[in-house]
This record gives C-alpha cells, structure tokens and sequence, in this order.
C-alpha cells in the first residue's frame, strides 16, 4: 500500500525525485543548511513504458551510493499527461476515476489519486505509475508524491491571485512535450500537457490554445520554464508569434556542493519548488 500522506522523519535530508517516460531527476537538500548534496538529472534516449522506467529506477539505486545510505523525507513527482483538474466544488473522490475516462485510457490496474490544490480550489485527478509508487514505497515506506501540474499550478495560483489585467501563458517545456498553463486576471483558464517532437508542433499548440481561448499572440506574457534556452529552436519559433517572451525567475537561495555550474532554477522549478 502506498500513501500521499507525508510521514515525519527524523532526517535533516529532504529528496525529491521525478518521474517521467522521458527521464529522472533526482535533487537532494540538508535542510539545516540549505545546500543541495546531491542531483542527478538523466533522459532516456526514448520514451520508455513504466516497467522500463522502473528498471532505470533500480540502476540509479544500484549505482548511487547516496540513494542507497540515506533515509530522507521523500516526495515524488509524475510527469504526466494522465490527468484532469476539477473544480472542488464537484469532486467527488468515490468517483474519481469518472473525470478521466474521456481523455485517458484507464485499465483495471491503475490507481487513480488526487492532489488539492487549494490556492485555486482545484483537485488534479491523475494516474500515477503504480509500480514506481510500489517501489518508493518497499524502499521508505510512506512518502508523498504529487503531479508536476498541481505543483505548478498550486504556486503560479498564489503568484496570480493580485493579478486584475492581463493574461499570462506558462510553458512547461519538457524532452517530449510540455505543461500549459493559462491564467487571466487571476484565474486557471486552461491547463493541459501535450506531447510534440518538432519546432511546428511547439509552436501549433501553443497558438491552437491561444485561439480557442480568443487570445492575441502579441498581448498575453508568455513565461518559459523547464528545458527550453534562450535562441533554441523552440523559442526561436515563439519568438516569431508572441510579442513578450520571458524566463520565470526564481530565488530558492539553495548552495551547491558541486564545483559544476548549478542547474538553473526554472530548469527544474517543480523538483526544487518542492524542497522549500
């Protein structure tokens, strides 16, 4: 049995780790100090299924003597597009798996669970990959795990709840796809994953969405986040359509051990947000 209910423990080492079939990541902070002892960031050469992400899992263990010596508060991440957001107000938990039949396929095996996100009285009903859960769970016992979308959408609600004009369009970029999240004067007008492997297929969705929700490419403030750089072909080709482009900023003032360059913070916002 596995839990979203956070158990207390007695470590200074807090580890998130996130989960996609597309990659891991894995960040680990001493509390006390505020410093980050350990990250590994690692993409498949494909899109893999869960059994096979699970086997890379189990190699990370294997090789990392740090995963294998510490006992850490643990959350886990899903990085998915198996989800639907729901207002509070019409969730019903024994019913849960009914918000998801019409856009993901669901199989007898799946477990379906939840995350509240309260800022936007929201609940984010979503498949996680039971077997990883499994895994995490053998390993610690109780841990939490929540979906990147709810993470994101839980702060980018807190950062918008002032906002009375304007819109603002957050791309999640990820290898494979991206988080998308629209917000205006304040409130969730959208949030969706979708999946592209081409500059064209970035840039239609991005424009699909804008058109179904009557917005001008060239007023609303696009926010980038995730694995997208300055003058790639991604944001080349956004740059073409939308007017006012920006990287989110981040300030989690978290040292480094490693002598390398630190990972830039909106590069990894949902692994490092949920260390604070």
């Amino acid at each position: 049995m596995v839990t979203q209910n956070k158990e207390t423990k007695s470590t200074n080492i807090k580890l998130s780790i996130q989960v996609s079939l597309n990659g891991l990541s894995f960040c680990a902070l001493s509390k006390d100090e505020k410093r980050i002892v350990f990250f590994k960031d690692m993409l498949f050469s494909r899109r893999l299924n869960p059994a096979q992400v699970l086997q890379q899992i189990e190699k990370q263990y294997e090789q990392e003597s740090f995963l294998r010596k510490e006992n850490p508060e643990v959350v886990v991440l899903f990085s998915n597009e198996l989800y639907s957001l729901v207002p509070q107000e019409f969730f019903e938990e024994e019913n849960a798996s009914e918000y998801l039949k019409y856009n993901t396929k669901i199989l007898e095996t799946d477990y379906v669970a939840h995350d509240e996100i309260t800022s936007a009285e929201i609940v984010n009903v979503y498949i996680p990959y039971t077997n990883i859960n499994n895994f995490f769970f053998d390993r610690y016992g109780e841990f939490e795990y929540r979906h990147c979308v709810s993470v994101l959408a839980e702060e980018f609600q807190i950062q918008n709840s002032f906002q009375t004009e304007g819109t603002r369009v957050y791309l999640n970029c990820f290898p494979g796809g991206y988080d998308l999240l629209v917000y205006q004067k304040g409130q969730l007008l959208l949030a969706n994953t979708f999946n592209c492997s081409t500059r064209e297929d970035f840039i239609y969705y991005l424009l699909f969405c804008a058109e179904q929700l009557d917005l001008d490419p060239t007023s609303f403030e696009l926010i980038l986040l995730g694995r997208i750089k300055e003058h790639s072909d991604y944001y080349d080709i956004a740059y073409n359509y939308v007017k006012e482009i920006k990287f989110l900023q981040t300030s989690f003032g978290y040292l480094f051990n490693s002598k390398e360059e630190p990972p830039k913070g909106y590069m990894h916002y949902t692994l490092f947000k949920v260390l604070e």
